[in-house]
This record gives structure tokens, C-alpha cells and sequence, in this order.
């Protein structure tokens, strides 16, 4: 994590003032400065928790904010505690507690086992910026309180950040979610993340969502959700990342594109290749469209890279697709308010009909995708490939990235077709 002092700016900052608030410090502003108030927080974080109370925020103070942004810390068991009177020390609840250590008699406790203890409130923040950092923290997050979540990793990224894919239910069915493909489409992560939370705290509650009985859909799908495809793109658009060489190797990308606003405007991954347009599916015709636009080295956006799957993240989404049995794939991207259902003449079975009720549910509107765009997608691969009704979901309305304050009627208009992409198939 980034060492932050008095002055300094941006999503970090962010991250810090999210995790004082969670502490305790509820007057703090959310607004990315480094300003006297956070660093009245900070300072008496620190001496109430026997640091250096010099307000700099380096590796020991963030040792002991990190929990809250991953939402549970740990306890180790001394004589007497009981997980009531752990509830009580930590501010939280039992139901939690109890829920995230199921294999735990709480009856006979034993001295030196450690306890996960979940903070007792939401996860999944939705009002800042996301990257790959707070992607990791929320899905670690989320396995803890919900034990019956699987997470793993899929692959890497350019600079070797793992993509993380969670799962949830033991039915035989398999659906696939995933999401920003695109760097400054990231405001689909927590659409994902969001609903994994929900449903996971629906099932644990024995209570619906979107109308569903989650129980039910947990038994009968095995739901698979990759938050965040493209990383490094993420952090560079986020400015998590924004110094070093694979900063500055962007920066020069970007400088050939003067008409696209850096790093605003970057869609790519860190090298400079489009995910989006990496996937065996007329990627030569994707290729020949993308060159006569000028896109015929590596850029923000719309370079197809050398041939396809060259990109590691493409490349893993690939394999990890290959390895599964997918029925229905959902792709989020941003922005427009538009279903695209089909690929070409391809039409798989039910396809146009599951579309028609993702438009019902949502208000958006269900489109052929127009052919110039409509190739070397992962949707096009994936219908190719299957003849499986597989679909590409754009978010929202404006210009990427789109503004943190559309989030809640994007996720509102987007959880019947997160439901309906399991109850449909």
C-alpha cells in the first residue's frame, strides 16, 4: 500500500478515509485530501492503538486499517471469551461471527484457535473508485464472512495481478459473469460485487433476492463471477497506479493518441491491447476494421494485439471458459443502457427470448450488436464457440468512466438480469 502523508491526493486517500470511517471516524469526508481532518483521524488512530502518532500513513498504520476495508479482523481465543462477549468487544454481531466460523462449537472454545470476527456492516463500498487492491480486499472479504463462497484465481495480468473469480452454489448448472474487460468500464465491478454480497447474505439469511429464492438458485446453479478482467487497466484509469515503468510505458502509448484523454480514455490493458478484441472470433476482420481506423499498434483502445489471446488476461478468461460448461455468460461493459444478445446470424436457442426479458426487467433496451463492433468480443466467441446464449450488458449513460453517483440505479436496473441470468436458463 501506498505510504500517505498530509497533502496527498486521489483513490488511495480515498481508501484510507473509507477505512477511518469504518474505525469509528464517521465526520470524515470522503473526498480523496489528505487535509487536517483525516490527519486529526489518523494521528489519533495511531496513538489509540499504540503507534507513532506522527500521521503518516505507512506500512504499520495500514497494517491496522486493512481490516476495515476487508471487513473482519481476527481474534485469538483467550480464557473466557466467548463469541457473545467477542460480539461486544468488536461492535458486531453474533450472527456474524457464528456465520463466518461454522466449523466452530461455540460451546467449548478452545484457548489459541483464531477467530474470524466480521465487522458489522456492508462490504462492498459504492460511492469511490475501484482497483485492483479493493477488488482483492472485497472478495478475501466476502469468502470469510461467507464461508460457502469459493474463490480462486484464474490467470495473471500483464504486471501479474491475479484475477479473481468467486463462486457461489453446488447446483449442476454453470453461469459465468465478468466484467471491465474494459479499464474505464470499472464501474461494473461493483455491480458484480455488489450482487455477490447480496445474494450470499440472502442465502445466509434463508431470504430472496430479486424475487428469487436464494436457497433455491444456490442448490440448483454454480454461479461464477470474475469482478474484474482487466487490473492493471483499472488501477492506471483509477490512479492507483501512476508511477513507475509500466506507467510511463502507457503515458507514451497515450501521447500517439492525442485525441484520447489520458488516462480517462484508456480502455486497454497496461500494454496497450484490447481486451475486448483478443477473442478467436473473426479477430482478422476485427483486425483489418480496427487498422483502417489507425489502430494498428499498441493503444488506449481498439488495438487487436499482434493475433488472438495474446493478452494474458483474454488468454485466461479463455482457457477458464474452456474448462467449464457454461450455459449463459453475461460480459458488463459501460455504457449505453443496452442489451447486445447475438453475434452475426448466430441465434442460440432461447437467446432473443432471454434477451426480451433482461430488457423487461431492466428498462434497457435489447439490440443487435452493429458489425463493426460485434467482433473478437468474448460474447461473439462464447456464442460462436457454444451456440449458448451469451450476453454483453452496458451499463448506464454518459462517457467513461461514468460518474461513482449512477451507481445505484445502475445496480437497480441490473438485478433482475443478474438474477434472471441463472432463473432463465
Amino acid at each position: 500500500m501506498e505510504t500517505l502523508r498530509y497533502g496527498s491526493r486521489g483513490t488511495m486517500v480515498l481508501y484510507l478515509q473509507l477505512a477511518l470511517r469504518r474505525a469509528g471516524y464517521t465526520a470524515l469526508t470522503l473526498d480523496g485530501i489528505f487535509g487536517a481532518r483525516t490527519l486529526d483521524a489518523v494521528r489519533d488512530f495511531q496513538q489509540k492503538n499504540g503507534l507513532s502518532a506522527d500521521g503518516v500513513v505507512g506500512r504499520a498504520t495500514w497494517a491496522l486499517l486493512i481490516p476495515y476495508l476487508k471487513g473482519y479482523t481476527t481474534h485469538k481465543i483467550r480464557p473466557g471469551d466467548t463469541f457473545f462477549s467477542l460480539a461486544q468487544q468488536y461492535n458486531t454481531s453474533l450472527r456474524r461471527i457464528m456465520l463466518a466460523n461454522p466449523t466452530l462449537d461455540p460451546r467449548n472454545l478452545q484457548v489459541g484457535t483464531v477467530v474470524y470476527v466480521p465487522f458489522d456492516y456492508s462490504l462492498v463500498p459504492t460511492t469511490i473508485p475501484y482497483s485492483s487492491v479493493l477488488n482483492a480486499f472485497i472478495i478475501e472479504g466476502l469468502t470469510v464472512r461467507y464461508p460457502f463462497l469459493e474463490s480462486s484465481t484464474v490467470g495473471r495480468s500483464v504486471m501479474g495481478k491475479p484475477l479473481y473469480v468467486l463462486r457461489f452454489g453446488r447446483g449442476p448448472k454453470e453461469i459465468f459473469y465478468n466484467a471491465a474487460h474494459h479499464a474505464n468500464e470499472w464501474l461494473t465491478t461493483p455491480v458484480l460485487l455488489q450482487f455477490a454480497e447480496e445474494y450470499a447474505e440472502s442465502y445466509a439469511s434463508g431470504g430472496e433476492i430479486g424475487g428469487a429464492v436464494a436457497a433455491q438458485l444456490f442448490n440448483s446453479y454454480s454461479l461464477y463471477l470474475l469482478p474484474m478482467v482487466d487490473p492493471d487497466g483499472v488501477d492506471l484509469v483509477t490512479g492507483v497506479l501512476h508511477a513507475g515503468g509500466y506507467y510511463n510505458n502507457a503515458l507514451r502509448i497515450a501521447q500517439n493518441f492525442p485525441q484520447i484523454p489520458f488516462p480517462d480514455g484508456w480502455k486497454a490493458n497496461i500494454a496497450g491491447v484490447d481486451l475486448n478484441l483478443q477473442y478467436p472470433a473473426n479477430w482478422e476482420e476485427a483486425k483489418r476494421i480496427k487498422y483502417e481506423q489507425g489502430f494498428t499498434s499498441p493503444a488506449p483502445r481498439d488495438f487487436v494485439g499482434s493475433a488472438p489471446l495474446v493478452a494474458p488476461e483474454s488468454y485466461a478468461v479463455y482457457n477458464f471458459t474452456r474448462r467449464h460448461n457454461f450455459l449463459l455468460t453475461l460480459s458488463y461493459h459501460s455504457q449505453g443502457q443496452i442489451i447486445y444478445w447475438k453475434y452475426l446470424d448466430y441465434e442460440p436457442p432461447r437467446s432473443r427470448q432471454i434477451a426480451e426479458h433482461f430488457g423487461e426487467v431492466s428498462g434497457y433496451s435489447v439490440e443487435e450488436t452493429p458489425f463493426a463492433s460485434g467482433l473478437a468480443g468474448y460474447k461473439d466467441w462464447f456464442i460462436e464457440t457454444y451456440n449458448r446464449p451469451g450476453y454483453t450488458i452496458e451499463i448506464g449513460i454518459g462517457q467513461n468512466p461514468l460518474p461513482v453517483s449512477q451507481f445505484p440505479e445502475i445496480y437497480r436496473d441490473n438485478l433482475g438480469i443478474l438474477v434472471g441470468g441463472m432463473t432463465q436458463i
